[in-house]
């Protein structure tokens, strides 16, 4: 049982492999929060109220127990806690006061579905705790869910807002975690960017006052991540305590950190209020997206680890293939310069690398020469394709590879003949100018006829043509939120609503090509988060494919995502790149995750053509521990001129080492460790053929920097049997 409760305490402990999470029921009102963290004894584990001066309190209960100190497990606006709380909900007196007691619990296997978002899929072990309270002046009862996925040391949260009075609510604020820690001594990391600049690596104190990371521009974003870790001071990337939380959401979000009066760390993730209103009518019930949070005490690498499990055991879709193909993309060789005849060159060169799939790129519907028009016209352009993209997409399949295509559904262009007809359609304020941004407009996702129109033109489009893979792109944010299609007082729910209509098309594109993977885009990472790898094999990890800004942008992405959703391609597009070196360094920096190839094949000289094809061969080799594998980094590019990294399989027979080097400096030497390595064995080398002994490996090899750059080198341990 990994959710039990211990009656006669009022206790529920929440047991994970390696963590505890204990919470009582106060006073049999108020649920408490009592510890998260390693397997310690809890004999003597109770409440403590730090009450200070200022407090509100309730007379029955005196100083005893106070909303505004203290750990609790969920707090709400106006009850007397004055630190950040989630939960805030507009009765139908005006005000937003609420204050929820306990009314009941039930332990169930399995969890609850959230109809319409995604969510981690539950399997054999998975245990779910429900608490349920209630306000008696609004009328409206909560659901908190506890779900346990105990061999990946992860817990989700998600609430349920159910109302029970005789008139209309409307949900202001609504947070899905709220986790209160006893300390403050922490460092906060998270993860933020810009478009080519995605997830960099922040890590900096607690401060008292509130930090908060969070979108308001309608997608999770290139700016800010929904990951947020804190951590021990002295956490390093293998030692030390680490709390790790993430989003399964793709728009707006929030995530706050609050260091309050008595030394407490509050930490939620949710929906925030700037963005995100929900009018809750009679009888009625909304739940929240799903928010997880996982504890490790091995360190950042011992975080990332209990979520990689957890992404690839309960958040991918199936594998659509028997292998993840490698694939060459048009886009920086063609833009939008492509038609059938190019087309079908690029498919001989990539059948001729070894290459299985040829991913054809923005360009070939409606009147797509440029990105200003033909946005939601999604019919092939006949000038470029005279005979249908059927007949040309059997042209390409002739060369025994599969085939992929670019769309990006959410978007418009106002040139287009979807925008003459159905200008009405787009995301848009009344009365006011819609801005632009990369000459297009968002589509009403939350408009039922929107949806509609999408489902028939792909489907007019792509049944019957064999294709095998979408790239789905995404590439402007949202500006004056609202939809013709809600009513005035319904606007503040139209981001939401957006979301929920852009998750039902993916599931329609899943269910009717139910054979085709679908790599999500939004100008590179912009929505690399949980909600969309619900339902996309992999994403494009970034639009800057320069291997040296790579590094930083794949180190961080694996903080909290597994490499095997991290689309990494070697770069050439206009092969201006001869150096069979300098193409070495750029396939070994693309091998932090599956492989893929931009550049102007067809016109690659043969010592290009030739090095792309050993390249391809060798990933073969490599790609089970890139795709399955445990993953390690041992040098940050944040801290040094350097990355270092290995994948291992589960036995520790085989380990994958890469260390790639930005610029050239003067020489020194650093030690790479592997610790898993069995120390009395012995591995082989493949790419050198040297052989080394278990424990040269556990306790590191040594390597030298070079003064020159680009630098790499990648070893492929294999133990002898």
């Amino acid at each position: 049982m990994s959710v039990k409760y211990i009656e006669d305490e009022s206790k529920f402990v929440l047991e994970t492999q390696n963590s505890l999470y204990v919470l009582q029921i106060l006073y049999d009102k108020f649920p408490v929060h009592l510890y998260y963290g390693s397997k310690d004894d809890l004999s003597g584990l109770a409440y403590v109220n730090p009450y200070k001066s200022f407090s509100p309190y309730f007379e029955q209960y005196g100083i005893n127990y106070s909303p505004d100190v203290g750990m609790a497990e969920y707090s709400y606006f106006g009850s007397g806690d004055f630190r950040v709380t989630p939960l805030r909900i507009k009765n139908k007196n005006g005000d937003s006061v609420t204050h929820f007691t306990y009314k009941a619990y039930r332990i169930f296997d399995g969890r609850c579905d959230l109809q319409g978002l995604p969510f981690a899929a539950a399997d054999g072990n998975t245990q779910t705790l429900e608490l349920i309270l209630k306000d008696s002046v609004s009328g409206c009862e909560i659901g908190l869910y506890y779900t346990v996925f105990e061999k990946e040391d992860v817990i989700s949260r998600y609430v349920r807002v159910t109302n029970n009075s005789d008139s209309p609510v409307k949900i202001e604020k609504l947070m899905s975690l709220m986790l209160d820690l006893p300390s403050c001594e922490y460092d906060m990391i998270s993860l933020y960017g810009a478009h080519n600049a995605e997830r960099n690596f922040q890590r900096v104190p607690l401060f008292h006052g509130v930090q908060s990371v969070m979108s308001r521009r309608g997608a999770s974003s290139h700016q800010y991540n929904p990951f947020i870790a804190i951590c021990d001071k002295k956490t390093t990337e293998r030692q030390g305590d680490v709390y790790g939380f993430n989003f399964v959401y793709s728009g707006d979000f929030l995530d706050e950190v609050d260091v309050d009066q008595t030394g407490n760390t509050r930490i939620q993730i949710g929906l925030g209020s700037e963005n995100f209103t929900w009018l809750l009518e009679s009888g009625q019930s909304f739940m929240s997206p799903e928010a997880v949070m996982t504890y490790s005490s091995c360190g950042l690498g011992g975080m990332s680890s209990n979520f990689h499990r957890f992404v690839r055991e309960h958040i991918l879709p199936p594998e659509p293939f028997e292998r993840r193909p490698v694939v060459l993309n048009t886009w920086e060789a063609c833009y939008f310069n492509i038609d059938e005849r190019e087309m079908l060159r690029f498919a001989k060169s990539a059948a001729d690398a070894g290459i299985d799939m040829l991913v054809m790129d923005d360009g070939w519907f409606g009147a797509r020469n440029n990105d200003k028009a033909g946005l939601g016209d999604w019919y092939v352009n006949r000038d470029k394709f005279k005979n249908g993209l059927k007949s040309f997409v059997d042209s390409v399949k002739a060369y025994g590879i599969k085939f992929g295509i670019w769309i990006e559904p959410e978007m418009v262009n106002p040139d287009s003949d979807l925008y003459r007809a159905h200008p009405d359609w787009c995301i848009r304020c009344a009365g006011r100018e819609s801005t632009l941004s990369r000459n297009q407009l968002v589509l009403d996702m939350s408009n039922p006829k929107v949806l509609e129109y999408l489902k028939d033109s792909f489907a007019k489009s792509f049944d019957g043509v064999g294709i095998d893979y979408f790239k789905w792109d995404m590439n402007r944010h949202m500006s004056e939120v609202g939809s013709p299609a809600l009513a005035p007082e319904r606007q503040g729910e139209t981001a939401y609503r957006y979301m929920l209509g852009v998750y039902d098309l993916y599931r329609w594109f899943n269910e009717h090509f139910p054979n085709a993977m679908i790599e999500n885009c939004s100008g590179g990472g912009g929505r690399y988060d949980l909600g969309m790898m619900k339902y996309c094999t992999q994403i494009w990890t970034s639009d800057n494919t320069w291997p040296k800004k790579r590094m930083k942008i794949q180190y961080s992405s694996t903080l909290a995502y597994p490499p095997c959703v991290m689309s990494c391609h070697v770069s050439n597009p206009h092969n201006v790149c001869e150096n069979p070196d300098e193409l070495k360094y750029r396939w070994h920096v693309a091998l932090n995750g599956p492989l893929g190839y931009e550049m102007h094949l067809p016109n690659a000289s043969e010592i290009i053509k030739d090095t792309v094809k050993e390249q391809v061969k060798k990933y073969r080799e490599y790609e089970h521990l890139i795709l399955r594998g445990e993953f390690h980094r041992i040098l940050s590019p944040f801290d040094s001129n350097y990355y270092a990294y290995y994948f291992t399989n589960a036995e520790h027979t085989e380990f994958l080492l890469s260390f790639e080097q930005s610029y050239g400096e003067s020489p020194v030497k650093l030690t790479l460790s592997m610790p898993e390595a069995e120390v009395g064995t012995r591995y082989t080398d493949t790419v050198s053929g040297d052989e080394y002994s278990g424990r040269m490996l556990a306790d590191g090899i040594t390597i030298k920097t070079k003064e020159k750059d680009p630098y790499s080198v990648m070893w492929h341990f294999v133990r002898n049997d």
